[in-house]
């Protein structure tokens, strides 16, 4: 089987590389054909599209990539350009018959060329390549449904986010301003946050759409902590006064949106702070599972009484005044961190953190992680962070026991008690 079926300078075939490739070759030209039939049936079309066809395509494509290297190179182009011609004809049929679309002759071009990259052993690719193919594919008419329930103004601001992230931020001036030692800000690091937050809120905002009202306790507070926690915590806390029997279901999606909020942390320092990154993980990770037990526990209590009937209300897909309030705020909360460690030192920087988390847990967490390791040690970020983290879910707990019924109170104590005694062991353990 390890016999050599073609040995050239820089391309050699055994038998058993020729029965692998010509496997999968197969196999991608049966998933391609199989989608590509199914969708012709569903839809009545007329054109080419089918398995064998597929099969075929794609072995000639193989076939062609054995020509080039046993024959001359212009052997395969005059395949290629054989399957372009044909495809151009088999358009130009169906299209006479009011069928304008170009996927399936696309395809069948990308089917010709995964067969050449089979036989030269880029079978990773090829299949890479398969899979994202076939789920486009698949995909038409979920993507007619969303397409059609875009507003002018959702589109144009996911235009003018595309803009500021390609257009604009890559002009800003990279390098810090200020006298030292308050030599902190820094533009493009400012129009990072202010791309980033405002991008969440435009993926929370399409998650919040497209899932729909019905989508049950846990998603309401797991989109919901995407965009806000606290807007979360205020509307579910107002919803069980409204309806006490529903108390359990109110603390799990709160629950929900404050656990959220952990996982927020840790990719705002992954992206701006690795070695922070690191220093968190633990405590952070370990404060998240607390919270995400406890909230299943919640969930399990009373999961045959689904809440279906309240919506997160849906803002301005991107509201790029609040992206860039924050970065002033972000801003600001750079200056005060720094101007407390200076002057105050470690104590103050702590103290600031604290009263920064109680407004916003975003602000100090990306603030901390492009002060780590320049104006603050990682211990002192980090312990920062903590704090920051445990000053925001007080708050959170506060609007809770002051808009909730007292049956929410009572779940809510369960769990910010439980998150509240794991944040205080890791923060035990940290220091």
């Amino acid at each position: 089987m390890d016999q050599l079926l073609i040995d050239q300078n820089g391309f050699s075939l055994s038998q058993w590389d020729f029965l692998v490739r010509i496997a999968v070759a197969i196999g991608i030209g049966a998933v391609i054909g199989l989608e590509r039939q199914f969708s012709a049936m569903k839809e009545n079309s007329t054109g080419f599209s089918g398995v064998r066809t597929f099969i075929i395509l794609v072995l000639l494509g193989f076939t062609g990539g054995i020509f080039y290297h046993l024959l001359a190179p212009w052997v395969y182009g005059a395949l290629l350009l054989g399957v372009i011609i044909l495809n151009a004809a088999s358009y130009w049929i169906t299209a006479k018959k009011g069928d304008s679309g170009l996927t399936t002759e696309i395809t069948s071009l990308f089917a010709f060329i995964l067969g050449t990259l089979v036989i030269n052993g880029l079978i990773e690719i090829s299949l890479i390549v398969t899979v994202i193919l076939v789920v486009v594919l698949s995909s038409k008419f979920r993507i007619k449904a969303i397409v059609g329930k875009i507003t002018p103004e959702e589109l144009y601001d996911f235009l003018l986010f595309v803009t500021l992230a390609l257009l604009v931020l890559p002009f800003l001036p990279d390098e810090t301003y200020g006298y030292p030692p308050y030599d902190v800000v820094n533009p493009r690091e400012i129009g990072w946050v202010v791309i980033l937050t405002s991008g969440l809120g435009l993926a929370g905002h399409i998650l919040t759409k497209f899932l729909g009202a019905n989508r049950g306790i846990l998603l309401s507070g797991i989109v919901g902590g995407l965009v806000s926690s606290t807007a979360v915590t205020w509307i579910f806390s107002k919803k069980s006064q409204d309806a006490p029997s529903l108390s359990a279901q109110c603390a799990t999606a709160i629950l929900a949106a404050s656990s959220i909020m952990f996982v927020r942390v840790l990719i705002w320092t992954f992206i701006f702070n690795q070695a922070l990154f690191l220093r968190l993980a633990l405590p952070i990770t370990l404060v998240f599972v607390s919270a995400v037990g406890v909230t299943f526990f919640l969930y399990q209590q009373k999961k045959s009484q689904e809440i279906t009937d309240t919506d997160l209300p849906l803002k301005k897909p991107l509201d790029l005044k609040s992206a860039l309030v924050f970065g002033i705020i972000y801003t600001l909360i750079i200056l005060l961190v720094t101007y407390a460690h200076e002057n105050l030192g470690q104590s103050g920087t702590l103290i600031s953190s604290a009263i920064a988390g109680i407004s916003d847990i975003d602000a100090i967490t990306i603030s901390a992680s492009k002060l780590a390791g320049f104006k603050l040690d990682l211990s002192t970020a980090a312990l920062a962070v903590l704090i920051a983290s445990v000053s925001n879910t007080l708050v959170k707990m506060g609007i809770g026991i002051y808009a909730g019924s007292p049956a929410l109170r009572r779940h809510l104590y369960l769990g910010y008690g439980v998150m509240f005694a794991t944040a205080l062991f890791s923060l035990i353990a940290f220091l």
